[in-house]
């Protein structure tokens, strides 16, 4: 896991790797077997036992996944550390006199981050999975059949399947990377030291992410991207909001730039930059790579059990099956979204589907995710560029945060919520949000989408004043103006002429 096995760390991996575990003896054909025990797997065994079938979960390494281990829970402890940093820096804007010098204790954050984890850990612990009636197994997990799977020389039998094997950094195919060796979300935890010269390739959510964080601890992060802009994802203003904090925090932003080979020279890790036709140099003591994720699907036998997959992962339909009608495959191995929260959604598809003839579908999902930057960048359903290419015509409403007081008031004036609705409807198609708080925002957008609500519904919602989340409903009134035309207003002034 880490180098740093203190006392946090045997705390967690008591719980989701414990010494001695001995691995039941299999209790016939299982109604279930669980192939990974990260999130999707976790909550498919839960459900599952708890609704009364027999369930068996196979995990190769450590209960809760990369969420737990070495994903959401440490990284947004370290996020949270770095924002109390900013905050510190920032408050003279607010009148408050904060001594000079005021620096981060790295350890002392990194502490933090394992006792955290240690004390989340027992809710995805071998004893509590055991005590819901889920017999546990610890070892590799591989497909003998269609209907059997070996764990270090046991075989299980099972009517049904769940593959939830997850997935893994990848790294980019860079000369001399490996040898100079680098940092990805699987180790960057374990440091104990705060790297004083840092390089972080790839400006997606995760290099973002983590590049502002160590930035705020006082690093001196060049964050590099090949693409044109951070954040490729998201729209280009959204993306702008994000790059200026960034930038603020001390960022060497290099974007459309592909790095050409990596080297040792001394202590220095040394990356070789091709940037608008000119070579250059960064010189880091350490490079953290963040450039996507390679899904978990060698060795599990898939052949054996006629289970078809590729280099996306394990191929499935709408409603998770694979080739193999008796096994189902949910979670990072098996979805684009490669979310926490899309995990836990598809297991429970994969429930109703593999065990009451289900018929749910992925496709039926509203997804939305966010960045935790700070601002942070929430998105749910079509962006713009998705709606012209799928030939819809939308109308997009924004509101900047810059006109809402409590925004203005907490000193967050920079961001919007940006809404599309189709064209001649107040119907919501899809929207984002950049704010410091856009995670916990987002979800009213979601709500609204899932339940059939429109701009109209969110003008007639009272939300509490100031709150940021008044914005939804500046947005819901920009809408109602819309509506009233010339004819409209012309009617209305009639009306109340003769009425007075």
């Amino acid at each position: 896991m880490n180098d740093t096995l203190d006392e946090f760390n045997r705390e967690l991996v008591a719980n989701v790797h414990p010494n001695g575990w001995v691995n039941p003896e299999p209790r016939g054909r299982y109604n279930l077997v669980v192939l990974g025990a990260g999130t999707a797997g976790l909550v498919t065994a839960a459900g599952a036992a708890g609704l009364g079938a027999k369930v068996a979960l196979v995990e190769k390494h450590f209960m809760g996944g990369d969420c737990l281990n070495v994903g959401c829970v440490p990284s947004k402890a370290l996020i949270r550390a770095s924002r109390a940093m900013a905050d510190v820096r920032d408050a003279s804007a607010f009148g408050v006199r904060v001594p000079a010098g005021v620096t981060t204790d790295f350890p002392a954050v990194m502490e933090r981050m394992r006792r955290l984890r240690a004390g989340i850990s027992p809710h995805d612990s071998a004893a509590r999975f055991r005590d819901l009636g889920v017999d546990v197994y610890f070892g590799t997990g591989r497909f003998t059949g269609p209907d059997t799977l070996d764990v270090d020389g046991q075989s299980l039998r099972f009517k049904k399947a769940v593959i939830a094997t997850g997935a893994r950094a990848s790294a980019p195919t860079i000369p001399g990377l490996a040898e100079v060796g680098y940092l990805t979300n699987e180790n960057v935890f374990g440091l104990t030291t705060l790297p004083p010269l840092l390089a972080v390739v790839g400006a997606g959510p995760l290099g973002c992410e983590l590049a502002q964080a160590f930035a705020r601890f006082g690093s001196k992060v060049t964050l590099i991207e090949t693409g044109p802009q951070i954040l490729g994802r998201e729209d280009r203003d959204a993306a702008a909001v994000v790059e200026a904090s960034l930038r603020r925090d001390g960022i060497a932003i290099q974007c459309g730039c592909r790095i050409i080979s990596a080297r040792k020279d001394g202590p220095d890790k040394v990356l070789t930059l091709e940037c608008d036709g000119a070579n250059a140099e960064v010189r880091v003591d350490e490079i953290l790579v963040g450039v996507g994720r390679a899904p978990n699907v060698e060795g599990l036998g898939l052949d054996q059990a006629g289970i078809t997959f590729d280099g996306n992962g394990v191929t499935v339909d709408d409603r998770l099956r694979t080739s193999n009608r008796r096994v189902f495959a949910a979670g990072d191995v098996a979805s684009r979204f490669k979310f926490t929260h899309t995990a836990d959604a598809l297991a429970r598809i994969a429930i109703r589907n593999a065990l009451f003839l289900g018929r749910a579908r992925v496709s039926a999902l509203t997804v939305p995710w966010c960045t935790y930057t700070d601002p942070e960048v929430a998105h749910v359903g079509l962006y713009e560029n998705e709606a012209s290419d799928q030939g819809i015509l939308i109308e997009t409403f924004l509101q900047e945060f810059g006109s809402v007081d409590r925004a203005v008031i907490d000193g967050e004036p920079e961001g919007f919520i940006k809404i599309h609705v189709r064209a001649g409807t107040d119907r919501i198609l899809g929207g984002t949000v950049v704010a410091r708080h856009a995670g916990e925002m987002i979800s009213e957008l979601t709500l609204a989408m899932v339940g059939g609500l429109g701009l109209n519904d969110l003008a007639q919602t009272i939300h509490p004043y100031p709150t940021q989340a008044e914005a939804f409903k500046k947005i819901g009134d920009a809408y109602s103006r819309t509506r009233l035309t010339p004819l409209v207003h012309g009617l209305f002034r009639r009306w109340l002429s003769w009425t007075r």
